[in-house]
């Protein structure tokens, strides 16, 4: 199954502390939403991808934010199963087709998705999203690039989810609200798989 088709909704997480990844996880997929795409912003970034891939088995661990191929190769070992990149490169493109692991390349333009298609890619991330044009852009590469889907990112909120998850082209969201910093750091898990649950039932 493609990634776009798993849930609605991939929770893109920054994570400061490790310990809070295991319970996040599960909390994430109580909730309904497995495929979760963790940043490579932070120093425990990769320790919390390894947590979750050795005992949270049940979720779809990704690793976001990747822009270098040591930033593949890092991720991978730590046991990513997919890879997301904010935008391409050549070389970042070789490095996580070589990878063996599912990846979403990022674009923000229409020759960037032709260039990508070019190379027999046809689901993207679309970033950033809102700031790039965001739904009447997306509207507007279905016409002409309908073969092409997206999990559009960046500035996507609950309120706007839904209408990005309307459109033809697009196959899920990726979203930063679904774990609030404070929440993470209360320990409030239960209330990141509440958000889960809403997000789960937008499709």
């Amino acid at each position: 199954m493609s990634l776009l088709d798993i849930a609605p909704v991939i929770p893109v997480v920054v994570i400061d502390d490790p310990e809070t990844a295991v319970p996040m996880a599960r909390a994430l997929v109580r909730g309904g939403l497995p495929v979760i795409e963790v940043t490579l912003r932070t120093e425990g970034a990769l320790k919390a991808v390894e947590r979750i891939a050795a005992e949270v088995p049940e979720a779809v661990i990704g690793a976001g934010t990747i822009r270098t191929g040591a930033d593949v190769d890092a991720a991978v070992k730590a046991g990513a199963r997919f890879l997301v990149s904010p935008g391409t490169t050549p070389s970042l493109l070789d490095a996580m087709r070589d990878s063996g692991v599912p990846y979403l390349p990022g674009a923000a333009t229409a020759s960037e998705v032709l260039a990508l298609a070019e190379r027999g890619l046809t689901e993207l991330k679309f970033f950033p999203a809102e700031a790039a044009g965001g739904l009447p852009y997306l509207k507007a590469l279905a016409g002409p690039l309908a073969d092409v889907r997206f999990c559009p990112t960046g500035g996507i909120k609950p309120s706007t989810a839904a209408a990005y998850l309307a459109l033809s082209n697009v196959g899920c969201v990726g979203g930063s609200w679904l774990t609030p910093a404070d929440a993470l750091a209360s320990g409030d898990y239960s209330r990141i798989e509440s958000l889960a649950a809403e997000a789960a039932a937008l499709r």
